[in-house]
């Protein structure tokens, strides 16, 4: 390969919620999914996380009913100082474990208050109001169809109350965004990778106005119905070359496609978590840069 490195490790933190974090954060909501973690090896690997510069932890009340949360204080209060908690809002959980919409301004201020109260803290970092407007997830039908300017109301009031920092939106198109943007938005949390890039045009206007990016499903998603990028030919061969791992290759490229993404690769393995951490110091040169891009979207 020829050209100077594409390096993602030239901008290794990104401003979120007033603090620079690592561009390799940490997805919880495989430390909850299905119920296959046990507590102390969930625990076990959020203070490894924390140990090995990890400073973004993603999480929802409604990944196991405030489970997931009770796991981040168990295994990481007191909170240090430069530790953003990011959670969302926008679902909540029935009996059964499945998931149900949440988006009406009064159900969306008692998850604020469900988040602070199992998370332990008096103000969230960051909130995401999750929409459920299209796949993947769940759709909101009937009442639970609430106008956007409704819901940024109820959470700006929140903010200026100190129950939360920064807010930040999740399942958008680039509309929405736009529509949001004069209350302040923080970041956009899309599904997003280089295989499925059909929600471009929102991170097009993330790169516009200097919004966080944060893709959910950065590797795919069999889960999904997603392709899954470790398995695409070209990230093969690349991961070949560099002496990385597909995995590696399939962050890297995110991580080289905006200088204000943040990632948060979840797993239930300690060496994936190492593993997904590396990809921070993976180098793409221009000519690994362009098979990449031209994989199919």
């Amino acid at each position: 390969m020829t050209g100077a490195p594409v390096t993602p490790a030239s901008t290794p933190t990104v401003p979120l919620a007033g603090r620079d974090v690592a561009r390799v954060g940490y997805g919880a909501m495989q430390l909850t999914h299905g119920g296959h973690v046990a507590p102390e090896t969930a625990v076990a690997l959020l203070r490894q996380a924390a140990g090995s510069g990890v400073n973004h932890i993603d999480t929802a009340w409604f990944y196991g009913a405030g489970s997931c949360n009770a796991l981040i204080r168990e295994a990481l209060a007191p909170y240090p100082e430069n530790l953003v908690v990011a959670t969302k809002l926008g679902a909540d959980n029935t009996a059964d474990g499945g998931l149900v919409p949440a988006q009406r301004p009064e159900e969306l201020r008692r998850q604020v208050e469900a988040n602070l109260a199992s998370l332990g803290v008096e103000r969230l970092d960051v909130v995401y109001l999750r929409r459920l407007d299209f796949a993947p997830g769940i759709i909101a039908e009937g009442e639970q169809k609430v106008d956007l300017d409704d819901q940024l109301a109820e959470l700006s009031a929140l903010r200026e109350a100190g129950k939360i920092r920064s807010i930040a939106l999740s399942n958008v198109d680039a509309g929405q965004l736009r529509q949001a943007l004069p209350v302040g938005i923080e970041a956009v949390q899309n599904v997003y990778n280089l295989l499925n890039r059909g929600t471009e045009p929102v991170l097009e206007a993330c790169r516009e106005h200097g919004v966080a990016w944060i893709p959910y499903f950065p590797l795919g998603s069999a889960f999904s119905g997603q392709r899954k990028v470790t398995e695409d030919a070209t990230v093969l061969a690349v991961a070949r070359e560099l002496g990385a791992t597909p995995s590696q290759v399939g962050l890297a490229w995110l991580l080289a496609h905006y200088a204000r993404t943040l990632l948060i690769p979840g797993t239930a393995s300690a060496d994936h978590l190492t593993e997904n951490l590396a990809a921070a110091d993976v180098e793409l040169g221009p000519d690994a840069m362009a098979r990449l891009d031209a994989s199919a979207g």
